[in-house]
Order: C-alpha cells, then sequence, then structure tokens
C-alpha cells in the first residue's frame, strides 16, 4: 500500500469505521464517521438483507491531532437484534460488515490463543492444529544445543564466550523472526498465566483449543504456557559456571570491560541467530549459526517471576513440575540479587536487544510472584521495600513490569497488600478510562506518542480496566476496555482490524518470516489471530516507515506491508493482552 493512498483518509474522503467482529446485544456501540468537513450527516444501519434497522444523525466530535481530519460519532447501541451483515451507511458510503451476537469474541480469543502454537519452534505445526495445509511445517531448531556468542559484536568488543552448552529446544518464536528471548517470553508467559488465575481456571478447557496436548486433562491454556516455561528454564545458567561479563555496562558509546562473574542461576538474555535472515524464510530453512548471548538481570529477574507463578499453578497439577520450576525461581533471585547489574548489551546484529537499565520493577515483580506462591516473609520484605510498592508505573510492557507484580498481589490472600495493589491498579484505570474523553475513537490512550507495538499498550491498559471493573464495580471500566477491542478490531482511522482473519478489513501483511505471502506467493499469509503492533509515530526505522514521516497523524502511522517491521510486525507480548482481553469480554 503506497503511503499516498494512506493520506487520503486526511484529505477528504467519506468513510465509517466500526468494530468489524461485532457486539454483544447489550454492549455500548460506537462508530466514527470521517468526513470531509464537521457537518452532521445521516446515517443508517442495514441488516443483510437491506432492510434499514436504526437511523439517526451523526454528532460532530472535537478536532483530534491523533487522527487528523474530521471524526463523528455513531451511537449503535439501541441495535441489539442478533444478526450478521450489518452495514452501517451514509449516502453512497459503507461501513465494514459487522454482527450482534452473544459472545462475539469466543471465536477471536480461540485464534489469538493458537498464534502461539503456530510460533513454536522445535516441534511439527501440523495443518490439523494449525487450520490448514498452508500454515503447516516441519519441525524448526530441533536439537537446539547452543553455546555462547564468542568474538567481536557490532562496536568491536570482544566477548569470551562461556564453556557451557545449553539445549534450549522449544519454546515460541518471537516476532517475526526466529530470536527467542526471555523478557518477551516472560511478560507473555505470565499474562496467559494469570488469564488462568484471574478466571479460576476457567479459560480454555482441557479439548477447548486444537493443539497436541489436547486430552490431557489439564487446561489448553496452561498447556501452552508450559511450553513457554520449559524454554524459560532450560535458559538458566548452570550452577557453578563463572563468566566474564561487563557488569553496570550497555553504554554503546563506551567500550565494555569484562568481570569474571559467579552466573549460576543466571537467565541468558536471548538465543537467536548470529545475522538476520531474509525474508522469506520457513524457520526450518534457517541456515545462521544460533548463539546463547549474555545473560542479565532482567531476563533472571523475569524467570524468577514466572517460574515462581508456574510453581504456584502447577502445585496441584503436576507437583514435580512445580518443584522445578520453583527450585528455578529461589536459584535465579539469588542469583539476581548476587548481580543487580548485569545490563542486556544490544551490540548483536541478528535479533533484538531488549536494553533495560533499570530493573527494579523486574525485582518487584519477582519478589510479588516469590511472595504469592511461598508466603515467605523475606520476599513480602523486598515488595515492601521496592520503590514500587506504592506506585503502579501504567500499563505493563516487556521493559516496564510493575503492574504484573501488583496484578498478582491484588488476587492474593494478603489483604493489606492486596487492597494496596487494587487500590493502585483502579487509580489507573481511573486515569485511563478519562484520557478517552479527550480523543475522538474514545480509547483509553490520550497520548499523540504512538510506539512500536502500539495496539498492545492499549490492551495492557484494557487488562488494568477489566480489573478495575470488578474490584470497583464501575461499568465505566468496562466501557472501556471495550473500546480499545473496537479500537484493534476496526473502529480506527485506518479502518483496518488489525487483527487476521477477524474483519473485513483485517491485517494480510505482517512482518513475518513465514507469514510471508506478499514476499513470495509459495509463502502463506498469516492465520486468523495474530496483531499487528499498529500505528507509530516515534520510532519509523524501517524503509516503508521513513517514507510516512511528518506525513500522517499518530494513528494513522501505519502500512499493512511485510517491510513494515516498525509498524506491522507481531510478537508475543502484543497476542498475549490480545487473548487476555478477547477472553474476558462480555
Amino acid at each position: 500500500m503506497k503511503a499516498a493512498l494512506l493520506l487520503l483518509a486526511a484529505q477528504g474522503e467519506l468513510a465509517i469505521d466500526v468494530n468489524q467482529v461485532g457486539f454483544a446485544p447489550d454492549a455500548p456501540k460506537l462508530a466514527i464517521a470521517r468526513t470531509p468537513d464537521a457537518a452532521p450527516r445521516d446515517w443508517r444501519i442495514e441488516d443483510a438483507a437491506g432492510k434499514t434497522m436504526l437511523s439517526g444523525k451523526t454528532t460532530p466530535l472535537p478536532a483530534d491531532p491523533r487522527a487528523g481530519g474530521h471524526q463523528q460519532a455513531i451511537d449503535l447501541s439501541a441495535l441489539t437484534d442478533p444478526g450478521k451483515g450489518y452495514r452501517i451507511r451514509i449516502g453512497e458510503a459503507a461501513s465494514a460488515a459487522f454482527s450482534v451476537a452473544p459472545q462475539p469474541y469466543r471465536v477471536l480469543a480461540s485464534d489469538a490463543l493458537a498464534f502461539f502454537y503456530h510460533q513454536r519452534a522445535g516441534t511439527p505445526i501440523l495443518a490439523r492444529h494449525a487450520g490448514g495445509a498452508q500454515w503447516a511445517r516441519p519441525a524448526a531448531h530441533v536439537g537446539e544445543r547452543v553455546t555462547c556468542f564468542a568474538g567481536k559484536d557490532q562496536r568491536g568488543n570482544v566477548w569470551p564466550g562461556c564453556e557451557h552448552t545449553l539445549d534450549v529446544t522449544g519454546g515460541w518464536y518471537d516476532a517475526g523472526d526466529h530470536g527467542k528471548y526471555v523478557v518477551n517470553g516472560g511478560i507473555a508467559t505470565w499474562t496467559l498465566l494469570n488469564l488462568h488465575e484471574w478466571t479460576g481456571g476457567a479459560a480454555f478447557p482441557d479439548g477447548a483449543q486444537s493443539m497436541p496436548e489436547a486430552g490431557n486433562r489439564v487446561s489448553d491454556l496452561l498447556d501452552e504456557a508450559r511450553y513457554e516455561v520449559g524454554f524459560l528454564l532450560a535458559m538458566q545458567v548452570p550452577r557453578g559456571k563463572t563468566m566474564q561479563l561487563p557488569v553496570g555496562q550497555n553504554d554503546p558509546a563506551k567500550p565494555l570491560t569484562f568481570t569474571a562473574v559467579d552466573a549460576g542461576g543466571m537467565a541468558h538474555h536471548k538465543v537467536a541467530d548470529e545475522r538476520w535472515t531474509s525474508i522469506p524464510m520457513r524457520p526450518d530453512r534457517d541456515p545462521v549459526t544460533r548463539r546463547l548471548y549474555p545473560p542479565s538481570t532482567a531476563a533472571t529477574l523475569n524467570l524468577a517471576a514466572v517460574a515462581a507463578q508456574a510453581a504456584r499453578i502447577w502445585r496441584t497439577i503436576d507437583p514435580a513440575f512445580a518443584k522445578k520450576c520453583l527450585d528455578a525461581a529461589t536459584a535465579a533471585w539469588a542469583a539476581a540479587q548476587r548481580n543487580p547489574q548485569l545490563f542486556a548489551v544490544g551490540d548483536f546484529t541478528g535479533s533484538g536487544g531488549y536494553g533495560d537499565r533499570d530493573v527494579s520493577d523486574e525485582s518487584f515483580w519477582a519478589a510479588a510472584e516469590l511472595y504469592a506462591t511461598t508466603g515467605d516473609p523475606r520476599f513480602a520484605a523486598a515488595v515492601d521495600a521496592s520503590p514500587h510498592a506504592g506506585r503502579l508505573g501504567g500499563e505493563p510492557s516487556w521493559a516496564s513490569v510493575a503492574a504484573l507484580g501488583h496484578a498478582t498481589l491484588a488476587i492474593g490472600s494478603d489483604w493489606q497488600r492486596r487492597d494496596r495493589s487494587r487500590a493502585l491498579i483502579v487509580e489507573a484505570a481511573d486515569r485511563f478510562e478519562r484520557e478517552r474523553r479527550d480523543v475522538a475513537y474514545r480509547i483509553p490512550f490520550a497520548s499523540e506518542r504512538y510506539v512500536w507495538g502500539s495496539t498492545s499498550n492499549l490492551l495492557s491498559r484494557a487488562m488494568l480496566l477489566r480489573m478495575a471493573q470488578r474490584w470497583a464495580g464501575e461499568a465505566r471500566f468496562g466501557a472501556a476496555a471495550g473500546d480499545a477491542l473496537d479500537y484493534i478490531l476496526g473502529r480506527n482511522p485506518m479502518g483496518t482490524s488489525y487483527v487476521s482473519g477477524h474483519g473485513e478489513r483485517a491485517l494480510q501483511n505482517p512482518h513475518h518470516r513465514f507469514w510471508a505471502r506478499q514476499a513470495d506467493p509459495a509463502y502463506p499469509g498469516p492465520p486468523p489471530g495474530a496483531l499487528s503492533g499498529g500505528p507509530n509515530n516515534s520510532n519509523m526505522g524501517d524503509p516503508v516507515a521513513e517514507k510516512l514521516k511528518g506525513k500522517c497523524a499518530p494513528q494513522r502511522c501505519w502500512v499493512d506491508d511485510i517491510g513494515a517491521f516498525t509498524m506491522n510486525e507481531v510478537a508475543i507480548n502484543w497476542n498475549a493482552p490480545l487473548v487476555w482481553v478477547a477472553t474476558t469480554a462480555p
């Protein structure tokens, strides 16, 4: 899609943006019309047979620099009759089709979870589970026994490598590449496991999904999460291993100094190719040597947090596995206390950096999970001593995880810490809900800065809004979470559902090495349920995005193009909150 076509939306056409999946009969329903001017328009809703079901006049909205142009609201809430193929019409302009039905997001939630099966490494992806032969592929990176990167990085630092080799077969590919990252795996896995806890184990019971583990008498959600937990455990440095690592350093402008440290119990930051592979590239055809990359404190605390959470959940399901997880979690915690300043260094080609100099939030999160699992007073003390004990820090992301600790404490049995964390989540939700009043598209996100993976920021806010709805009993929080989902599914100024296979005008060309039909017709397009990273006006670092710099309003800085990796990549930590929000939607 050419940039010039994208800019037409701001130059005067009439378009109608609506959630293209649909609504529950009694849910609030809002569509937005993009109009050449601010004059109200007559609208009508037609059913699949062309019968007018509802009509009215648009309500002009204040100018919004996030969207550009003119927007007008269309309130559809009076449409409660179940049906398919509804369309909103203004003159000759028509919206995408949508439905009204009970539990409209059930299929979306299932497809969003199936995304993780598609991203599995080390196992064949079978047609009967993948939704069709086009998405089947042989097992890739099988028997993945790897050792540490050694030699010069991009800055000329000479890394000495390590003496150990780990078998890190399995887990999920992180995004459109074949790297596997502990920090992204951590938050993604936590989100799926938290959904299990939040729903009391009711989400995705055994047999709900088409997957190899179905029929084992364990929740399909837990089966999928366990596939990644096993990988995270495998990334732990064996006990007693000494490594030469840069302590307290990740400044790319300065050469690194290496110090011998006791790295036992630490987690390697990632395993990935030594150089970027081309597009398309089916993972089993990946020709590039794989390496472990240096341990980091952030990755180690991610492992501690998720392994502790897993130990809590599997305690009665698989006690031996739960013990293995808790042993790994406590070893990781001890290692992170011993090595609090091993920061990820991003000077390697072939994989993302995921650098983070502030790991105080990871420490709070890990302490909260360990306390929730063990009740050990030393972890309670670590929670209370953290600067994050009394603040949330906004919606969670891979680099900002304090909210995850609060979400866990908020469902715990320690009423004092539980109530404190619930109050912080409700306070944040109140702020998010108020923000939507300043945004034409009525989403709980008022910033004019859209980042890489902006759709996941919005969905992570929706998670906290749903939590606050339960604890505060205020419908406005649930409505704001619904607005976020509406935006993701088509009520946005691109008129596009950012989820593949869900909506008449849905994502087609994500940045992905296997779902690469745009690059090579022999490859498939995306399966249903993959979430695009969405608009990004703050890091337009790919050749497609660069052409839009200075030419797009924040919510319009997006292109459905395989080359637009800063706008149109997919990732496990973006799909995870989509699973959570779609599953818990009314």
